[in-house]
C-alpha cells in the first residue's frame, strides 16, 4: 500500500514538474527533485528514467550529490520571485505584501548559499 501511495505521488509530482517547466510561476525542478524522492521509495525504474532523462537528470543528480543548483537555475528562480512580489504588491498591496515578499526573500537568500 505504501509503495502505491509513494508511486501515485511520484506520477503527480512528475505532472506538475512538467507543468512548472511550461507555465511562469511555477518551479519545476523541485517537482522533479520530489518525484525522485518518491519513486527512490517505490520504483527504482521510474527513479532511473528521471536521472537518466538529459534534461532534468543532471539537475538532479547535483542536487543529490552536492545539494547544487545551477547559477541559470539560481537566477531564474531569483527573477521569477521578484516579478511575484512585485505582482503581490500591486494586486494585495501593503503590509499583506510583506508577508509574501519576506518569505521570497529569504528562500532567495537560501538558494544563492547552495553550491553550483
Amino acid at each position: 500500500m505504501a509503495r502505491r501511495l509513494w508511486l501515485s505521488a511520484g506520477f503527480v509530482c512528475v505532472g506538475l514538474g512538467w507543468l512548472g517547466l511550461i507555465l511562469p510561476m511555477m518551479p519545476g525542478v523541485v517537482f522533479f527533485i520530489m518525484a525522485a524522492f518518491c519513486f527512490a521509495r517505490s520504483s527504482p525504474v521510474m527513479e532511473q528514467k528521471l536521472l537518466d532523462h538529459p534534461h532534468i537528470g543532471p539537475h538532479l543528480i547535483s542536487w543529490r550529490e552536492r545539494r547544487a543548483i545551477s547559477r541559470k537555475g539560481k537566477r531564474a528562480a531569483v527573477i521569477t520571485m521578484t516579478i511575484a512580489g512585485i505582482a503581490t504588491a500591486l494586486l494585495v498591496g501593503f503590509p499583506t505584501a510583506w508577508w509574501s515578499i519576506g518569505s521570497m526573500s529569504l528562500v532567495g537568500i537560501w538558494l544563492w548559499t547552495r553550491p553550483e
